[in-house]
């Protein structure tokens, strides 16, 4: 049998395509968040540029076609009703092109909400957004992004911004997830370039605020933003929870993962590992479930060097990986990712140990997705087998003709089973043997007791009676009641007195 080979990523696949050294990540095309925006930009003007192309050129169309149309009412000496009917005809079409080009022209008005994420008057009026949202008391996290603004000097003027992009892109429901994505990573860009210079280049305290700000806004858009019903995410979640499901049957052999699960301290990391992977689903903020990958691959390293009583390499982590997310089947899985993606702090995916655990994380589901027997070192007619429930690792398929291989495994485990059902029996039947002695062991006892109970009664101690005073015994007389003899005793001695 040839040697497993193992899963291997160089860790420069890890990075952006473009070569400009930050993480990219499978969910955008190997791409950084820098990258893939810029790319995304570049479509999307490249777009523009030929919708506008296609506009002109149908409105030409429409233009020559009126003006030949013209031409020929002109040429006719008098307007019957069917010409009055081309004229109305001809303006309705006229009115359509001009549709056209009104829809692929830039709105004033959006394009000032746009360039100017910061002002105010953008937001809806608070009276339509009350409905919407709690009262600043009852939310908690508005709470604690005042408590912590409170100390900034410009602190005020960051809320009323936070607050008004936040109700404005409530009504923004409808537009796409890439769309929302835009508008709240140039609110992020935009408001950190700002803080940049508000705090004369102090990154960490500019980090620190944005952490807050990222906290506040998608904790309040959370609901409108995860797995919106304009993207297919919910499809991929089923379709990557159906695939880990099948995959049922893959071994830690398979995978190479040096990971020893009858160690307690191994174990225990394997489970903390999981928990903290499902849990990723129960976070709102996208920092927060980064939070949860970081635990979770940290809890992978003890595990591996536990194991190995060594440091782990990334040759050891992503294998590992890959087997916590197939124990583990998180939910919405792919939601979770993309909504990282679109609306977490750029600059936490590009570097950083969040960053690097997470690209991890896209590899690990993208090797899941296009698994295969090469893989995992196995032919195509044995994956192909596990895959349709047919066969398992645990159940060897028959390779001879007539199954001997197979027959034989079969009869080991029945005679096992056989086995184990007659110790079970012999077990129950020395149970009751047991339950039998302890009745009559208590039976016999119990007969034992009554026996010497009468053969020697208990004898019953009369109270002792008092005197007429009720202060002390009566006389020896009355003790000695019961003995016949006292008759025959002499009087007692009585005391007397002699004079001189």
């Amino acid at each position: 049998m040839s040697q497993r080979r193992g899963i291997h990523l160089d860790q420069s696949e890890l990075l952006c395509k473009k070569g400009c050294g930050f993480y990219g990540n499978t969910a955008q095309q190997g791409l950084c968040s820098k990258c893939w925006r810029e790319e995304n930009q570049r479509e999307k003007q490249k777009q523009i540029q030929e919708d506008w192309a296609l506009a002109e050129k149908l409105q030409r169309e429409e233009e020559e076609a009126y003006a030949i149309r013209h031409q020929k009412t002109q040429s006719q000496p008098a307007i019957t009703p069917f010409s009055k009917f081309e004229e109305r005809k001809t303006k309705e079409k006229s009115s359509k092109v001009n549709t056209v080009t009104k829809f692929f022209t830039p709105s004033t008005k959006t394009s000032k909400k746009d360039a100017a994420p910061f002002d105010a008057q953008s937001s809806p009026s608070p009276s339509s957004s009350a409905s919407r949202y709690t009262s600043l008391d009852s939310d908690h996290a508005t709470r604690e992004f005042i408590d912590f603004l409170k100390p900034l000097k410009s602190g005020r003027e960051i809320f009323k911004q936070c607050r008004a992009f936040t109700e404005s892109m409530v009504y923004k429901r409808d537009m796409g997830a890439d769309e929302m994505s835009e508008c709240v990573q140039d609110f992020y860009q935009n408001l950190s370039e700002r803080l940049q210079t508000q705090f004369k280049g102090s990154s960490d305290h500019v980090e620190s605020v944005m952490d807050e700000v990222e906290k506040y806004m998608m904790t309040r858009l959370y609901k409108e933003v995860f797995c919106p019903e304009t993207t297919d995410d919910e499809t991929k979640d089923l379709a990557i929870q159906k695939r880990i499901r099948d995959l049922h049957w893959v071994t830690i052999e398979m995978l190479c993962v040096p990971v020893d699960e009858e160690i307690p301290e191994v174990s225990d990391s394997v489970v903390k590992a999981i928990t903290d992977v499902i849990e990723m689903d129960s976070k709102c903020v996208p920092k927060d479930k980064l939070a949860c990958i970081t635990r979770c691959s940290k809890h992978i390293f003890n595990a591996i060097k536990v194991s190995k009583k060594e440091a782990a390499s990334a040759d050891d982590f992503l294998p590992t990986l890959i087997y916590i997310v197939l124990k583990a089947n998180p939910p919405r899985l792919q939601s979770n990712i993309q909504y990282i993606n679109r609306f977490s702090n750029p600059s936490r995916l590009m570097t950083g140990e969040d960053g690097y655990y997470f690209t991890n994380l896209c590899c690990s589901v993208a090797f899941i997705e296009k698994l295969d027997g090469q893989s995992l070192n196995l032919s195509t007619e044995e994956f192909d087998l596990y895959m349709s429930g047919q066969a398992s690792p645990h159940w060897p398929v028959s390779t001879g003709a007539d199954g001997s291989a197979a027959l034989s495994q079969v009869h080991k485990r029945l005679d096992l089973l056989t086995g184990l059902g007659e110790r079970q029996e012999r077990v129950i039947e020395k149970a009751r043997q047991l339950e039998s002695d302890l009745i009559d062991w208590t039976d016999e006892v119990e007969q034992k007791v009554q026996s010497v109970l009468e053969t020697f009664p208990p004898e019953i101690e009369k109270p002792a009676a008092t005197t007429a005073s009720g202060t002390g015994p009566v006389a020896s007389s009355a003790i000695d009641s019961d003995n016949v003899e006292n008759e025959l005793l002499p009087p007692p001695l009585e005391p007397q007195v002699f004079a001189g």
